[in-house]
């Protein structure tokens, strides 16, 4: 079913925000760093299998056994030049904070502080994207299911600050991610299986970039990167049609 992933993402947004209101500021401190490594390691063994589509047979079939590995590699510098260029990474920073600079001038406006930020924190990044399109390209939910756990215990640290603001986010993550999901189903009519391997395996290199910021270990701009799903699809192309 297309959509479910976004449907689970939703309901535990909600079923965090829930939960935050009743006992998150019970969690101690340490406890919460433990769950966020935690959550780090689980998403470096999605990263994982998602890179292992590098080898993936069709993908070795459009265009050779040695080259699927230069194709990520140039998709991945070509994308992050041009994400340098656009300065990704440094507007989706700044985006947010305006918003909340915007929202935060009255602190006991907590319910209008806890949607935008929520909602900030759950739409902006790499995970709905991929999830989202990989969803809508029957290539598993995978990755939303990860960014669902993500989302809800992140919904419970928010709801434990700032109230019901955070639960009416999820509505907002179910409109960004379900037209995500329909720009992916316009895709898929396009791209071959080759090229949906390609974008997989360079998404597997960004969610390792992900687990890596998790664990405190290196803090990639991984907003930078983003152009490199669509670069990948057009070299695979570029590559087989020269073959």
């Amino acid at each position: 079913m297309v959509g479910l992933g976004t449907l689970i993402n939703v309901g535990l947004i909600l079923a965090g925000s829930l939960l935050g209101l009743w006992v998150g500021h019970l969690l101690a401190p340490n406890f919460r760093v433990l769950i966020t490594d935690v959550l780090g390691l689980v998403t470096g063994i999605g990263a994982v299998s998602a890179a292992a589509q590098v080898s993936n047979p069709d993908l070795v079939a459009a265009i050779g056994s040695s080259a699927p590995i230069l194709v990520i590699l140039a998709s991945l510098l070509i994308g992050g030049g041009i994400g340098y260029a656009l300065k990704i990474e440094d507007r989706l920073d700044s985006l947010g904070q305006r918003i909340q600079k915007r929202y935060s001038k009255d602190q006991n406006d907590n319910f209008v502080l806890g949607f935008v930020s929520a909602s900030l924190l759950f739409c902006i990044g790499p995970l709905a994207i991929l999830g989202a399109f990989d969803d809508a390209l029957g290539l598993g939910i995978d990755k939303l299911v990860l960014k669902s756990t993500l989302d809800f215990f992140a919904a419970i640290a928010f709801a434990a600050s700032f109230g019901w603001g955070v639960a009416l986010s999820a509505f907002a993550v179910g409109i960004y991610q379900g037209v995500l999901t329909g720009l992916g189903l316009l895709l898929g009519s396009i791209w071959n299986e080759a090229q949906i391997a390609a974008m997989a395996a360079v998404g597997g290199l960004m969610l390792m970039g992900i687990s890596l910021k998790l664990l405190n270990i290196k803090q990639i701009a991984i907003g930078n990167l983003l152009p490199a799903l669509f670069v990948a699809p057009a070299l695979v192309w570029l590559v087989s049609f020269l073959n």
